[in-house]
């Protein structure tokens, strides 16, 4: 089964996806692909939050923070694997680097294809992506060049998911399938 979970900061998102890939792994091999790549103490935070959140939940973690079929080396294919988040992967492979502040603008094509391979190569997905496009403001060129890019990869990834949830204000919105408990 495959499920794409999108929603605000902080709503919830990571912790529903948590749950659920340890109910779809049903006592079996589970991993959590971490695709953050650090840049200052606010991220380190974030990311112990992420770890302290899933403690004694029997993740194998992966770190992978760009070319995401490269984890798949390293993993039961078989097994049931969480991708937290689709955002920071996107971080990653746009801006490979942030100081030189230079955009590869094929990113959020490579991406989206990688990606939608990762769902139909895997037992279980889940992939863990920030609702961030729907607002009215007008933003610069990069900016506006990343919601596109995030917006075009959430599309592919709800097409080939099974299920598509959306985390709003504390409830699920279930926009195609059902969860699996």
């Amino acid at each position: 089964m495959t499920i794409f979970i999108s929603g605000g900061a902080a709503s919830g998102k990571s912790d529903l996806a948590q749950d659920l890939a340890v109910a779809l792994a049903g006592g079996g091999v589970h991993y959590y692909v971490a695709t953050m790549l650090p840049c200052d103490e606010e991220d380190y935070r974030r990311i112990g939050k992420h770890l302290a959140s899933r403690e004694g939940m029997g993740f194998e973690t992966i770190e992978c923070g760009r070319d995401i079929l490269t984890c798949l080396d390293q993993a039961d294919q078989s097994g049931t694997f969480l991708l937290d988040s689709v955002t920071a992967l996107l971080m990653n492979e746009m801006f490979p680097d942030p100081v030189g502040c230079e955009m590869d603008l094929q990113a959020p094509a490579r991406c989206a294809a990688a990606l939608v391979t990762f769902a139909q190569s895997v037992g279980n997905g889940i992939f863990v992506s920030d609702h961030i496009y729907c607002d009215a403001d007008r933003y610069d060129v990069i900016t506006e060049a990343y919601r596109q890019g995030l917006a075009h990869i959430d599309r592919a990834l709800a097409m080939a998911c099974d299920t598509v949830l959306e985390l709003t204000a504390g409830n699920v919105i279930i926009h195609k399938g059902e969860l699996p408990i």
